[in-house]
């Protein structure tokens, strides 16, 4: 999850999941343009809107890219409708920076070999400018969630929007079992993100399993979500990242091509990440409210790209 996050008031990040009292053997869980922000103040979110949001019967298509073979995994896949592109696939490299911005004009003077940022607030000319560098572009989207502030809030059907995120105004919880209803919205977003020339996404609240959503979602249930916004963007030619949900890392480090972790050295929990980092793929990790004498140990023994970063996002951080 996430901490202080985003330009528009209330979006955050959160820190981590809190996971509620679930068995055992739960936790393990088996081992855009139409997207572009209203930015509408939090103090006007409307909860009416909830209740009254509808489907729109527009799809956003996926930039131009051909058709594929059918998938052998038709109830992971989302349904494929173009041949993947060339996708970028990131590679554990020693010494790899990342930036990571929420809130505020995009700052292309950071020097990073990485950037994630909001999709939704980010210009094709932005990319462009971080391609010429040699720098890699992530999107970050809200995958798990709902967010009254987007404009294609009203695409969502009424009823897959749970309970309110605790303490994030203007978010409730999404329905992750209802693929039907979501992924249409999911791929429009992708498409943005693709056209804009993002070459990976960041999917938000990707666990919300562990959390007091207003649906019963098992385990299983959101390890095949989680699969199925994995194998979306891959087929839409963006790499894509496994956000947080460390109980599940064994079961998804497969499906994903990185990692992006929150305060993983805080809670002590950076060992979690270790097969992602065995498969050589990257671990892009923050740490709020800490020292570079505090996290940079850890950092350098597992080989993450770390950064201290203030909780609000807005792009000043250090990298170790």
């Amino acid at each position: 999850m996430r901490t202080a996050r985003h330009g528009s008031p209330g979006r955050r990040w959160r820190r981590r999941s809190v996971i509620f009292a679930l068995p055992a053997a739960l936790l393990v869980g088996g081992g855009c343009s139409v997207w572009q922000q209203a930015r509408e103040p939090q103090a006007q979110a409307r909860p009416e809107a909830v209740a009254t949001a509808t489907p729109s019967a527009a799809v956003a298509t996926p930039g131009p890219v051909a058709s594929v073979k059918p998938s052998p995994k038709p109830s992971l896949k989302a349904s494929p409708s173009a041949k993947p592109a060339l996708r970028w696939k990131p590679k554990l490299v020693a010494g790899q920076t990342w930036q990571l911005q929420l809130k505020g004009p995009v700052q292309l003077s950071v020097k990073a070999d990485v950037y994630d940022i909001d999709g939704a607030d980010a210009t094709a000319a932005q990319i462009t400018a971080l391609h010429a560098r040699g720098a890699k572009a992530i999107c970050y989207i809200n995958a798990g969630a709902w967010e009254d502030w987007r404009a294609d809030r009203g695409r969502y059907p009424s009823s897959v929007i749970g309970k309110p995120m605790d303490g994030w105004a203007g978010e409730r919880w999404l329905d992750i079992r209802r693929w039907s209803a979501l992924e249409p919205i999911l791929r429009g977003r992708f498409a943005d993100c693709r056209r804009k020339g993002f070459d990976g996404v960041d999917p938000d609240n990707m666990d919300g399993y562990t959390q007091r959503s207003g649906f019963t979602i098992t385990a299983a249930e959101q390890l095949t979500f989680n699969r199925r916004v994995a194998a979306l963007a891959r087929s839409m030619g963006l790499a894509v990242g496994l956000k947080n949900n460390l109980s599940q890392v064994n079961a998804l480090a497969g499906d994903f091509d990185f990692a992006v972790n929150e305060s993983c050295v805080r809670f002590n929990e950076c060992h979690l990440l270790r097969p992602f980092l065995r498969a050589g793929k990257p671990v892009f990790h923050v740490e709020y409210n800490a020292s570079l004498g505090d996290v940079c140990p850890t950092s350098r023994r597992l080989a993450l790209s770390s950064i201290l970063a203030e909780e609000d996002l807005t792009g000043p951080r250090q990298a170790c």
